[in-house]
């Protein structure tokens, strides 16, 4: 009797996702706006104050409202695939991940010629990720199954985020990068401001899907960002990367001239390796922010009156 009750509850939940998610992709492609104010009230549980902006995620919601949509530039740099040549641009192609492939749909895929090792990504959006550590393990039908599921999803009507909505679908297969341990590499994300980096979430636990996030100043000293911690019994904090100076070095580089953008980093053998640039962190809805931090970053951000000239000037001086 339990188990019925316990699976038809998963069922009805699982039910409840579904329309939750076809509500969110109806009310995107209708109204970014009406969308990021109802996403923004179910979080917060207050509104969306788009006129006088104050906390980081309301002047995150009004960049992508005002600034990001059809923006070519920040299409590019939030596209996976071209923000290699914007990293080139930048004079920054050293610390770009080797590329294996690029493909349009899952049947293109040559699969024999991948490596033992490699990570497949879309490029149009986040968490589109498979990670391969032994091809002969590697289940390619279910790989196949997930590609062709997040092709055909437009990403940025989950949570309206107009930086990824004109994006030009593709696959692509990067280098899996590891640890000395043959682990994954922590995540290192730099929080830029107005081309200044300020401080940097450290992702670990990669490898057992449990993440844990740390706040470090550019010192490595631990910041008291987060409402609350959760963090289980002797967790180790992510060591600090050897390549910490170098990415702050790039990351000041390739966010010159941008109001706000976290710049991602793994640490591989003494050398930055670039992940992504990142927009609109949790879609501009992270919940954690101690309220007085959440003021401060938003006082970090200035709001741009003419974007596009300011950033031609920035990038052509």
């Amino acid at each position: 009797m339990l188990k019925t009750v316990i699976k038809q509850n998963k069922t009805f939940e699982t039910l409840v996702r579904k329309i939750d998610t076809r509500y969110r992709l109806i009310l995107s492609s209708i109204s970014p706006e009406l969308a990021s104010k109802i996403l923004y009230k179910r979080a917060f549980g207050k509104k969306l104050d788009l006129k006088n902006p104050k906390t980081f995620n309301e002047k995150l919601m009004w960049l992508k409202l005002n600034i990001y949509y059809n923006n070519s530039l920040i299409t590019k740099c939030a596209d996976k695939y071209k923000v290699r040549e914007y990293i080139e641009e930048c004079g920054c192609s050293e610390i770009l991940n080797d590329l294996i492939g690029s493909w349009d749909s899952v049947d293109e895929i040559e699969w024999n010629s991948l490596p033992n090792k490699f990570v497949l990504k879309c490029n149009h959006g986040c968490g589109y990720n498979i990670i391969c550590n032994n091809k002969e393990k590697f289940d390619i039908h279910d790989a196949k199954e997930k590609l062709r599921k997040w092709m055909k999803e437009d990403y940025w009507k989950f949570h309206a985020e107009v930086n990824y909505k004109y994006i030009e679908k593709k696959i692509i297969c990067e280098k899996y990068i590891e640890t000395d341990d043959g682990l994954l590499p922590n995540d290192y994300k730099v929080f830029c401001f107005n081309g200044e980096p300020k401080f940097i979430l450290a992702i670990n636990e990669r490898e057992t899907g449990h993440h844990q996030r740390y706040f470090f100043d550019l010192n490595w000293n631990e910041l008291d960002f987060e409402k609350e911690k959760n963090r289980r019994k002797n967790q180790n904090k992510p060591r600090k990367p050897n390549s910490l100076d170098q990415m702050i070095y790039y990351s000041e580089k390739i966010s010159k001239g941008f109001p706000f953008v976290r710049v991602d980093f793994y640490d591989s053998g003494n050398k930055p390796i670039f992940g992504e640039m990142t927009f609109t962190p949790v879609g501009g809805l992270a919940t954690y922010y101690k309220d007085e931090v959440a003021i401060m970053l938003g006082d970090w951000i200035d709001l741009p009156k003419s974007y596009k000239s300011d950033l031609e000037e920035e990038k052509n001086g």
